[in-house]
């Protein structure tokens, strides 16, 4: 399993983000790209400048973060 310093290290300037939005979307969006295998990159669609937090696959899980919801699969 990757920990913090490998999923830091992996290179997400090609990754393709995705939103899901729990409303109407007006107030800024949650954003979700593969990054790798078992790995993540979450982001915030009102801070798109800020670094994306970086997730497992079991991480996200344990957050209760499905990425189906984003129309990923895993």
């Amino acid at each position: 399993m990757l920990n913090g310093s490998d999923l830091y290290a992996l290179d997400i300037s090609g990754a393709s983000f995705v939103k899901a939005c729990g409303g109407p979307c007006t107030e800024g969006c949650v954003t979700l790209a593969r990054i790798g295998d078992e790995s993540w990159a979450l982001g915030d669609s009102k801070r798109p400048e800020a670094e994306p937090l970086r997730f497992t696959t079991e991480e996200l899980d344990t957050a209760g973060i499905d990425p189906a919801r984003f129309g990923l699969s895993i």
